[in-house]
């Protein structure tokens, strides 16, 4: 037998501070973005965008474009009989319109052409003729008696009503030492991701075959609506994610201009390109919606918080998109934070002609998390208690069922708090900072994966095929999108623990439906704890195959063979050990290729228990929970806002790669400092006033303030060794933080984001004049 380093020992990859496995050829420029694959052979195709608001079609000409030379394809709505959307439930959306436009930047028509400036111009040939209808830009117009209906089939604009009520909020409010109530707005705000959107679409003529490469989040979803807005067999379709440079949401849904390359490719008998301007990627949206959000809250002498009423209406834009999905996860995560024995919520996703709405980084969650823990701790302070106090008062135990059917198996809010008073100094600065300086603080959390998929088919929730063969190499197949959260990374530390070899030996192969398994995509932050568990269960596989080929090399028991990762021995009997290669030669023996399956199910009670209308929605295997504290300096000239230190506390189950769990992290300070201070889209009769990354504002890292992060990891049952979500726990409370400093430092209640310097000026003239009135200044 061949003799070995004595001292081998199998790899420990969890917790192993390692670089993101992509990370070179990001930063040495070897990645590429679907704007950057060949075009050799391509057409260029291009979009005509409606320049009105909201208009029935009359007229619609395209024939002057398609006798253009050069022009190969002209499409419109005619040529695609479906429409699509993320819910089965809103699909109410055509790659192209169909006899109406809904908000200026609506796709009307496409063309594919040999060149940019034949397609440009064929676009300037096409005659769109319209009947203007009344345009309505906030949820409120929409809403009116007498508004003109968006959609015919949606009443007085609604696209989902929701009244839910646990417990009794009015009983809970009658027992209470002090009620208060608030109104809160969030401007509506984007993505702001670096790529814009890009698209590669080829059609196979001869094999009536399609091949789509483009920067979806969730290749799975594309498959789907291409199959059905194409009516194809979905046997010859193909989805590839090639690298993508970030999404944060955006691109979760399937968008539009992915089906508009395909039907283009497919009308043209060719390949098509199709790259987004920035501006176009600004008006394909998603984003987070504007929102007016009611707060009614009620407290105890103790801080006790014994009732809440939130009454919630956002403004959804042109589309159902996720729309019921946003306005349910609003009144879901009231739960699951803090014990709160009664909860009323009513919440309105309203059809607007502004762009659609969709999923963004903290789903649902940001706006009324902002509202809520910025109405808590005014009502602290009014009733004499510490903010961190009144929170200890609210908290839920280690494992807990909340009153609307959510379940978890750990709370590591508690540790949070702990960590986040101690490293900022709270009890030294709250109050008692110099002037124009203040300190605040916010609590939040969300999901590691939503409990029950959006297209519920019965499969697994997630699937991962790992292949071993003659080369000793390790292939991990997994259907998982690598947005730059880190996913392939988190599967090649996994499986690399369980086996104990080195990194080296590992290959991941993702998002190729040719190729991979099906994944249902890298939203709700599901990836980790979802495809982690099905790498582990598939590892796990592998390893009982190789254990077994070195028992019978060794002719022992199983039970007496011991893994070192690149070698295998005997129990206690380093003499005997035999390298990786030995054993799976033994291995591949009467077999060949070695492949395993390796499934993780969310267990049904984690689905959400609940009885009540869209009660699954909010449930989760694992929440994970974030605190944050933020000290800030106004001025109080100019009303600028600098945010000069963050303290984060992330829960986080435990931290398979600490590096990339706290880049998530800081990733998320940025996020949420940028909704606080400066993002917001803003619109003129409907036309996008600021679609570009010069007019719509956001922190760079000049603006980056001192960061400080603590990894917080109580575990849990339901994860990968422990693992909960990583990257948007804490992102809400960075908000009511910042939100709640500037207030310490200015004393101005702070209702409406972002705080920009005018608006921040304007609050503190109506509290001087308000105090002078009163003869208190």
């Amino acid at each position: 037998m061949t003799k070995l380093n004595s001292e081998l020992k199998p790899n420990k990859a969890v917790g192993d501070r390692l670089p993101l496995i992509d990370g070179i050829e990001k930063v040495s420029g070897k990645a590429d973005y679907t704007a950057d694959l060949d075009p050799r052979g391509a057409l260029v195709g291009l979009i005509l965008r409606s320049p009105y608001a909201h208009a029935d079609i009359t007229k619609l000409d395209i024939s002057e474009a398609l006798a253009l030379p050069g022009v190969a394809a002209v499409i419109t709505g005619d040529d695609c009989c479906a429409p699509f959307g993320i819910l089965p439930i809103s699909e109410n959306e055509f790659p192209l319109v169909k006899d109406k436009v809904r908000y200026r930047g609506d796709a009307v028509a496409a063309v594919a052409a040999v060149d940019m400036r034949t397609a440009k111009k064929a676009l300037d040939l096409i005659k769109l003729e319209v009947n203007e209808l009344p345009a309505y830009f906030t949820a409120e117009e929409a809403m009116a008696a007498n508004a003109t209906l968006i959609h015919d089939d949606r009443t007085g604009n609604f696209e989902r009503k929701i009244s839910d009520e646990f417990g009794n909020a009015e009983k809970g409010f009658a027992q209470a030492d002090l009620v208060r109530e608030e109104s809160y707005h969030c401007n509506e705000v984007t993505h702001a991701h670096m790529e814009p959107h890009a698209a590669l679409a080829e059609y196979d003529v001869e094999r009536d075959r399609l091949t789509l490469q483009s920067v979806t989040q969730v290749p799975y979803y594309v498959h789907l609506m291409l199959t059905q807005c194409m009516s194809m067999d979905s046997s010859k379709i193909r989805v590839i994610k090639p690298f993508v440079g970030g999404g944060f949401g955006a691109r979760t849904e399937t968008l539009n201009f992915e089906i508009i390359a395909c039907l283009l490719a497919r009308a043209a008998g060719a390949k098509v390109r199709m790259k987004l301007t920035r501006e176009e990627t600004f008006l394909t949206h998603r984003g987070r919606q504007e929102t007016t959000i009611k707060l009614k809250m009620g407290l105890s002498k103790a801080g006790k918080i014994l009732a809440c009423h939130a009454t919630v209406i956002q403004r959804g834009g042109a589309y159902g998109g996720y729309g019921t999905i946003t306005s349910l996860y609003s009144g879901a995560l009231l739960h699951a934070i803090y014990d709160i024995p009664n909860i009323k919520y009513d919440g309105f996703r309203v059809y607007s002609n502004t762009p659609a709405c969709g999923a963004m980084r903290g789903h649902g969650t940001v706006n009324i998390r902002f509202a809520f823990e910025s109405l808590l701790n005014s009502m602290a302070e009014d009733i004499g208690l510490d903010a961190f106090e009144v929170r200890r008062e609210n908290l839920l135990p280690d494992k807990f069922e909340t009153l609307n059917g959510l379940k978890a198996l750990s709370y590591g809010l508690p540790e949070c708090l702990d960590w986040v008073e101690k490293a900022s100094g709270w009890n030294k600065k709250y109050k008692k900072l110099p002037k124009n300086k203040g300190i605040g603080i916010g609590c939040s959390h969300f999901v590691s994966g939503a409990g029950k998929t959006v297209h519920w088919t019965g499969e697994p929730a997630a699937t991962i095929i790992i292949k071993l063969d003659f080369d000793g190499g390790i292939t991990v197949f997994t259907g998982a999108a690598d947005i730059g959260q880190g996913s392939s990374t988190i599967v090649t530390q996994l499986v690399a623990e369980v086996l104990g070899c080195d990194y080296g030996r590992i290959r991941v192969i993702a998002n190729d439906s040719a190729i991979t398994p099906k994944d249902n995509g890298s939203y709700s932050s599901r990836v980790t704890v979802m495809v982690g568990n099905a790498t582990v269960d598939a590892a796990n596989k592998l390893k009982d195959i190789l254990l077994e080929a070195a028992a019978g090399k060794f002719q022992c028991a199983v039970a007496d063979v011991e893994c070192l990762g690149e070698a295998y021995q005997m129990k206690d009997r380093p003499d005997t050990a035999l390298p990786f290669q030995n054993i799976l030669d033994v291995a591949l023996i009467g077999s060949g290729t070695i492949s395993v399956k390796g499934t993780y199910f969310v267990p049904r009670e984690y689905q959400g228990t609940g009885k009540h209308r869209g009660a699954a929605v909010g449930s989760s295997p694992g929440y994970s929970y974030g605190v944050s504290a933020a000290e800030v300096t106004v001025d109080e000239d100019t009303g600028m806002i600098t945010v000069d230190n963050i303290w984060v506390a992330h829960d986080c189950g435990r931290a398979i790669n600490p590096l990339s769990v706290e880049g998530q992290i800081q990733g998320g300070v940025w996020m949420g400092m940028a909704q606080a201070l400066s993002e917001e889209t803003r619109y003129h009769d409907g036309l996008h006033l600021n679609p570009n990354f010069i007019d719509y504002r956001f922190p760079t890292i000049v603006e980056s303030p001192h960061i400080e992060i603590k990894i917080i990891e109580p575990g849990d049952a339901n994860g990968p060794y422990g693992a909960k979500e990583a990257s948007e726990g804490a992102l809400s409370s960075i908000v009511a933080a910042i939100a709640s400093a500037v207030k310490d430092a200015t004393g101005v209640e702070i209702t409406e984001t972002p705080i920009t310097p005018d608006r921040l000026l304007d609050a503190m003239d109506k509290q001087a004049r308000k105090l002078h009135k009163q003869g208190k200044r």
